[in-house]
């Protein structure tokens, strides 16, 4: 095997955590040389089509890296988000993911995915940028986050939502002002006031 490609792959590896293979592709190496460097254990297979440096120590938010770099468009939100900012004692075996109402859905992401779909402000507005193992992962912040869980309760149950909004209200996550803001772009204001209001007591 050529050392330049295998050294390319691996310098690329070390510093992103893991890639796609086509990723692997744009560098000019081939699925073929791909496929070699798997069987000979120089780089490991993580999922469909990812690959990683073998041994490679994942964080506990490594399927939201993992999904983030199959759907980059995504944004993390409702139960994963709250689990990414430790607003729950929940721990979701699927990703929760939005996107676009009208965008296409994601097909073989190789990590169990549930899609929902937002639009207009309630896409756009409130999106984070992180880094998880070198990967820009998109997740809705925690007043945004809390609005989302009220909005989609009836997916998620209204306990969760509680939990959230009283846990992150407590840690001092968010200000009223935030809360308000997102209740308006979710459109839930109505139904949150009693529940911001006690809070606020």
């Amino acid at each position: 095997m050529g050392q330049n490609k295998a050294q390319l792959v691996i310098d690329k590896l070390t510093r992103e955590s893991f890639m796609r293979a086509r990723d692997i592709e744009a560098l000019g190496v081939s699925r073929e040389y791909i496929g070699k460097l798997f069987r000979h254990g120089i780089i490991d297979r993580v999922g469909r089509g990812l690959y990683a440096m073998p041994g490679h120590k994942f964080s506990i938010n490594h399927s939201i890296a993992q999904a983030c770099k199959r759907v980059p468009h995504g944004v993390i939100c409702l139960l994963s988000s709250l689990r990414f900012h430790s607003l729950t004692t929940q721990a979701p075996f699927e990703v929760w993911m939005a996107i676009d109402s009208k965008a296409r859905k994601p097909k073989n992401t190789g990590s169990p995915l549930r899609i929902v779909r937002f639009s207009g402000k309630a896409l756009a507005d409130g999106i984070e940028e992180h880094k998880i193992e070198g990967i820009k992962v998109l997740v809705y912040s925690e007043a945004k986050t809390v609005a989302d869980c009220f909005k989609y309760r009836n997916k998620i149950g209204l306990d969760v939502a509680l939990e959230a909004l009283k846990e992150g209200w407590r840690e001092r996550r968010f200000t009223m002002d935030e809360l308000w803001k997102y209740a308006k772009v979710c459109r839930v204001t109505e139904f949150m006031r009693p529940y911001l209001e006690s809070i606020s007591l």
